[in-house]
């Protein structure tokens, strides 16, 4: 017998699901989009030919043939091997598409690194996986190792702002530099228990950081799950405040890497993090990509990794719940 899926958390007019593998992950955005009605915003960081990008262009085809706004945007960077014609059938079909940053100066300075699906403004997906193979499968005996969150309600609408916001930057004109800094100053504030942040140049400075540290400042219990581990010097000192003060830090790292030089880097921090009283656990079985922190009843799921990159300089977002059940899921 199949076991039933665990019922949504519920909390303050937002209902929410965690989603752990990329098969679950793509199977929910393909529902997702099959059942819009108004609007489809797409945004990932790389966007690579077979699946899931095929069946995703399926979908978004047919979503623009039954009337529903289709925006799509992709990273210029991550997504350098797609060719150039992959989205033409859905361009053919009504849909819009964006390729952020495309001049190559800019390439090395700052990257669309966020994944996200918003669809009508009333539900998204949002989490570590990128549109590209290997990121299919569960995790374990095959595909990458990431989780993404679906949520709806309230928060949705700041997600579809913000990613107007990020589709005007787009192509770097003066003239779309204007409007994001219009969809900025006029987007949906976020507050309370379910709240959006945003770092990259333009979005409110140091927001994202100061969100963690003051979390991390107060913090009694520290789960961490990250595929990129070299948080800035402030960081490290708040987590082994934490340990030092008789709380527990966690931290699952990766043991397998696409990037040896990150999990080099992350290793010449164990020592430091060990002797303060940190625990460190490393993913064996495929690599790990996810981001996430639990907090105590506080959880940060988005496409943040923790490392001065993706905090000071690639856009990133990231949703912070506070939200006991869901911790606890």
């Amino acid at each position: 017998m199949t076991p039933a899926a665990p019922a949504d958390c519920v909390l303050d007019g937002h209902r929410a699901r965690w989603l752990p593998d990329g098969d679950a992950t793509f199977a929910a955005m393909l529902e997702l989009v099959a059942t819009a009605r108004e609007s489809v915003c797409l945004e990932s960081y790389i966007v690579r030919p077979g699946e899931p990008a095929v069946s995703l262009l399926r979908a978004l085809v047919g979503a623009c043939q039954r009337g529903v706004r289709v925006q799509v945007l992709y990273d210029a960077f991550g997504s350098e091997g797609l060719p150039a014609g992959f989205f033409g059938p859905l361009r053919a079909a009504g849909g819009a598409v964006r390729v952020f940053s495309p001049a190559r100066r800019l390439r090395l300075a700052f990257r669309d690194h966020r994944k996200l699906l918003v669809c009508d403004a009333r539900c998204a997906i949002v989490g570590g996986h990128n549109i590209a193979p290997e990121y299919v499968g569960d995790g374990v005996t095959r595909g990458w190792r990431d989780l993404a969150l679906r949520i709806e309600g309230p928060v949705a609408g700041a997600l579809a702002a913000s990613f107007e916001a990020m589709y005007a930057l787009a192509p770097m004109s003066a003239a779309g530099i204007r409007k994001f800094r219009a969809v900025v100053r006029s987007r949906p504030h976020s507050a309370g228990a379910v709240r959006l942040l945003t770092s990259g140049p333009g979005w409110p400075a140091g927001e994202l950081s100061r969100a963690l540290r003051f979390d991390l400042g107060s913090a009694r219990a520290v789960q961490c799950m990250a595929g990129y581990f070299l948080p800035p010097v402030r960081m490290r000192r708040a987590l082994h405040r934490c340990a030092a003060g008789g709380g527990v830090v966690q931290l699952l790292l990766t043991g397998r890497s696409d990037v040896p030089l990150a999990r080099y880097a992350a290793e010449h921090l164990y020592g430091t993090m060990l002797d303060g009283g940190a625990q460190i656990y490393e993913y064996q079985p495929q690599i790990l990509h996810a981001k996430l922190i639990i907090m105590d009843d506080t959880v940060y799921v988005g496409s943040c990794n923790l490392d001065r990159r993706s905090l000071s300089i690639n856009y990133e977002l990231l949703l912070r719940l506070e939200w006991p059940e869901l911790a606890a899921r």
